[in-house]
C-alpha cells in the first residue's frame, strides 16, 4: 500500500521551480528549452512566454518551436497557433511544428491552410510532416489536395520513404481512389524494403495477422533485412493474434537484427508484453531501457493497472515523477483506473486535484475517468459534480454516470439522467442501452424496456450482448415470451454461455422446470457447454418445482463438466430436500461440505425447520445464522415464529427482546407498479403517496367485496 508521507509526493510529483532570468540573457538555448519542459501549468507557461518577450527571444524558432509544442500539449492550441502566427519569418522547423500540431489535434482543414502558405513561400515539409499531410486529406476525402501533394511529394523525391509511401496509398484507398493506390504499390521496387513493409502493415490492418508474418517470410528470401518498421509492423500482429511465442520470437530478432537501441522499437516491445499480459518480461525490459519518455512510463503504468495491479501501477507513478518525466493525460487516465480499482477515495481527490493544478483535466476523457472512480469509490455527489462541469459530454460521460447511479440502486436518478441524454440529442450506444436496463427492470419499468428493444433494432445496436441483457430484462419483468423470441433469433452456434444461461435462468425463475432441461439438453448438443451458472439455474428450477432425484442427478453431473459446487449450489439442494421434508438428509449434506457453509446455506434450513416444525435443529441453525449476521432481523424473527408454533412463549419473548434491544427492524417490502408508462413505488403501511386514501378506500371495498363473498359460501 502507498504510505501516507508518500501521497504528498503522489499529489505533487513535478513541483516547478522558476530560474531568475537575468538583466542581460546569458542562458543557453538547451537551458530555457528545459525551463518549458517543467511547465505543467497553463498559467505558468504565459509567464514564460512573456520573459521571452521581455528579453527578445520569442523570435528564437527553436524556442518559438518548444513553446507551440506546451501550449498544444497543454490543451491551448489556439495559443500554440498565435505563437506562430506572431513569428515574422517562420522557418520550415516552424512551419512543420505548427503543422504536426494542428494535424495531432485534428484540425485538418487548417493544416491544409498553413501549408499551403507554406508552399506559397517556397518553403517544404520533410518527410516526417508529409504522412500528417497525407492523414489530413485522407480524414478529409480531399483527393485533390492528395494528388498535388502527392507531385510535391515526387518532386522532391520523399515518396521512397516507408512512411510518406505508406501514406499515399491509404489516403488513395480512403478516398475510393483504388486506381491511384495501386499504382503506387506497384511502383515501389520489390528489392525496396519500403515496398515490403507496406504489405506487411497492410496485411496486418486488413485484419490478417498471420499474412504479415507469411509476407516477412517472403520478403527474406529476397534477402531483405528488417528495419524499425519492419519488426514494429510484426509485433502488433503478434498483439493481434494474441500469441506472445510469435512477439518474442520477434523480439529476439530485434536483438539478432541490432535494432535493440531504437527507443520506438523498444517501446513497441514493451507495449507487445504488456497487451499479451507478460507483465514479467514487460518489467525486465523496462528495467533496461535507458532514457524512458514520457510513452514508456504510460506503457508500463497502463499495464499494472489493465492486469490488476492497482498498487503497482501507482507506485510506479510516483517513481516516474521522481524521475521528473513530466505526466500527461495518459498517465493520469491510467492512476485514476488504479485508484478506482482500490477505491481510496482520499488518492481519488489528490489525483483529481493533480490533474486541475497540472492542466490535464482539459480532456473529456480525464473527466469521464473521474467520474467513473468516484462512482467506484461510493461517492456519487462528487461524480456528478465532475459531470455536471463537462462541457464537452460524451456518450462516455453520460453513461458512466447512469452506470454510477444503477450500482448503487439509484434507479430513478439513473432513468432521469438518462431522459435528460436523450433530450440533449445524444445516441444512445450498446453500453449506455445495457447499463440502464438493470434500472427499467429494477423499478418494473416494461415500457422502457420495450422503447430499448425499439431503439436498438432502429440503430443497429442488436448485439450478442444487448440482446442477452434484453432478454434479461423482458424476463425479469415477466414477458418470458419476448425473452424466447429473442433467444431463437440467434443462431445455435451463434449463441455464447451466456445467452444460454441466461434463457435456462429465466425459465427457472418462471417455474417451468421442463423448458429448463429442454434448453439444457440443446446446450450440451451445441458448442457451449454448462457452467457453475448453468447448473445453479437448474437447480433452483428443480427446488421450485419439488423434484428431488432431478436435483440430486444436475448436482452430481457438475462434477462432468469439471464445475465444482459453491455455497450457492449447496444452499440450493438443502433449500429442496429441506422443502420436501428431507431434513436429516439437508443436515448430513452441510456436514460433508469441503467448506464451512455461510449463511446462504443456514437461511435455507432454519426455514425447512419452521415448515416442518423441527424446533431444535432450528436453534442450531439459527445459532450459526446469528453469529454470521447478527444484524439481520429477519432471521430473529424467523426463530420468533418457530418457537410461537411450537408453543414456547419464553423464547419468542427472548427474541423480541433481541430486537428491542439492539434496535433492529425487519426491512419493509418494496413493489412497483408501471401504469401508462408511469412507475409507483408502494411500501408496507406506506402513505407516501399522493393517492393514498383513494387506493386505501379501494381496497377496503375490494377486502369488503371478498369477505362477503366467502359469507355466501
Amino acid at each position: 500500500m502507498l504510505h501516507t508521507q508518500r501521497s504528498r509526493h503522489f499529489l505533487n510529483p513535478f513541483p516547478l521551480r522558476f530560474l531568475q532570468f537575468p538583466s542581460i540573457q546569458t542562458q543557453p538555448f538547451s537551458t530555457l528549452s528545459s525551463i518549458l519542459d517543467l511547465c505543467t501549468n497553463p498559467q505558468h507557461l504565459q509567464q514564460i512566454h512573456a520573459r521571452f518577450i521581455l528579453h527578445g527571444l520569442h523570435q528564437n524558432p527553436s524556442l518559438s518551436s518548444k513553446l507551440m509544442d506546451c501550449y498544444a500539449t497543454l490543451g491551448h492550441l489556439n495559443l500554440s497557433h498565435q505563437v506562430f502566427d506572431s513569428i515574422t519569418n517562420p522557418n520550415s522547423t516552424l512551419y512543420n511544428a505548427i503543422l504536426t500540431t494542428l494535424s495531432k489535434f485534428g484540425e485538418y482543414k487548417k493544416t491544409l491552410l498553413v501549408y499551403h502558405d507554406m508552399v506559397m513561400k517556397s518553403i517544404y515539409p520533410d518527410e516526417y510532416t508529409y504522412p500528417l499531410l497525407l492523414r489530413s486529406c485522407s480524414c478529409l476525402f480531399d483527393v485533390e489536395n492528395g494528388k498535388k501533394i502527392h507531385g510535391h511529394v515526387v518532386k522532391l523525391g520523399f515518396d521512397s520513404y516507408d512512411l510518406v509511401g505508406g501514406a499515399l496509398v491509404e489516403m488513395y484507398r480512403n478516398c475510393g481512389d483504388l486506381w491511384n493506390a495501386q499504382e503506387t504499390i506497384e511502383r515501389m521496387p520489390v528489392s525496396d524494403l519500403a515496398y515490403w513493409n507496406y504489405l506487411i502493415y497492410e496485411a496486418s490492418r486488413d485484419g490478417n495477422p498471420r499474412k504479415s508474418f507469411q509476407i516477412f517470410e517472403r520478403m527474406r528470401m529476397e534477402r531483405l533485412q528488417p528495419n524499425s518498421v519492419t519488426v514494429i509492423n510484426l509485433l502488433r500482429s503478434s498483439v493481434d493474434l494474441n500469441l506472445l511465442i510469435a512477439g518474442k520470437s520477434v523480439h529476439s530478432l530485434i536483438v539478432v537484427s541490432n535494432l535493440c537501441e531504437d527507443l520506438s522499437v523498444n517501446t513497441a516491445i514493451l507495449t507487445m508484453y504488456s497487451k499479451l499480459g507478460s507483465l514479467e518480461d514487460a518489467r525486465l525490459l523496462f528495467e533496461k531501457m535507458p532514457g524512458k519518455d514520457c510513452v514508456v512510463w504510460n506503457v508500463m503504468i497502463s499495464a499494472y493497472s489493465q492486469n490488476g495491479y492497482p498498487e503497482e501501477s501507482l507506485k510506479l507513478l510516483m517513481c516516474m515523477g521522481r524521475s521528473g518525466v513530466r505526466a500527461d493525460l495518459f498517465t493520469a487516465i491510467a492512476a485514476i483506473s488504479s485508484i478506482a480499482e482500490l477505491k481510496t477515495l482520499d488518492w481519488g481527490k489528490q489525483m483529481h486535484s493533480h490533474v486541475v493544478r497540472n492542466g490535464s483535466d482539459y480532456q473529456v476523457s480525464v473527466h469521464n475517468s473521474l467520474i467513473e472512480m468516484y462512482c467506484k469509490c461510493h461517492h456519487l455527489e462528487s461524480a456528478r459534480k465532475v459531470f455536471d462541469l463537462v462541457t464537452d459530454k460524451t456518450v462516455i460521460s453520460w453513461s458512466s454516470m447512469i452506470k454510477g447511479y444503477v450500482s448503487h440502486d439509484q434507479y430513478y436518478d439513473a432513468l432521469s439522467l438518462f431522459t435528460k441524454m436523450k433530450l440533449e440529442g445524444m445516441v444512445v450506444d450498446s453500453i449506455t442501452v445495457m447499463n440502464v436496463l438493470p434500472a427499467c427492470v429494477n423499478i418494473g419499468a416494461l415500457e422502457q424496456v420495450k422503447y430499448l428493444h425499439g431503439y436498438s433494432i432502429k440503430y443497429s445496436l442488436n448485439s450478442i450482448p444487448v440482446n442477452t441483457a434484453l432478454l434479461i430484462s423482458y424476463s425479469k419483468c415477466g414477458c418470458i415470451q419476448m425473452a424466447r423470441k429473442l433467444f431463437d433469433e440467434e443462431e445455435i452456434d451463434g449463441k455464447d454461455i451466456i445467452t444460454w444461461n441466461s434463457m435456462i435462468s429465466a425459465y427457472s425463475k418462471h417455474g417451468e422446470w421442463c423448458q429448463c432441461f429442454d434448453l439444457y439438453n440443446q446446450m450440451k448438443q451445441s458448442k457451449s457447454k454448462p457452467d457453475r451458472v448453468t447448473f445453479l439455474a437448474l437447480l433452483t428450477a428443480c427446488v421450485n418445482s419439488g423434484f428431488v432425484r432431478e436435483g440430486w442427478d444436475c448436482f452430481k453431473e457438475m462434477e462432468t463438466y469439471g464445475c465444482q459446487p459453491n455455497q450457492e449450489h449447496y444452499a440450493c439442494m438443502v433449500d429442496l430436500l429441506g422443502r420436501t421434508g428431507h431434513i436429516n438428509e439437508a443436515t448430513d449434506l452441510i456436514k460433508t461440505m469441503p467448506f464451512e457453509p455461510d449463511a446462504r446455506v443456514w437461511g435455507p434450513l432454519l426455514s425447512a425447520c419452521k415448515m416442518h416444525s423441527e424446533t431444535r435443529l432450528a436453534e442450531y441453525a439459527a445459532e450459526k445464522l446469528l453469529t454470521m449476521e447478527p444484524k439481520n432481523a429477519g432471521n430473529y424473527i424467523l426463530l420468533s415464529n418457530i418457537y410461537a408454533a411450537a408453543g414456547k412463549w419464553d423464547g419468542v419473548a427472548k427474541m423480541r427482546n433481541f430486537l428491542r434491544d439492539r434496535g433492529l427492524k425487519k426491512t419493509p417490502g418494496c413493489s412497483w407498479l408501471e401504469i401508462n408508462g408511469r412507475v409507483h413505488e408502494f411500501r408496507v403501511a406506506d402513505r407516501s403517496h399522493p393517492k393514498s386514501d383513494d387506493i386505501y378506500t379501494i381496497l377496503e371495498i375490494i377486502e369488503f367485496e371478498i369477505k362477503e363473498a366467502r359469507d355466501m359460501k
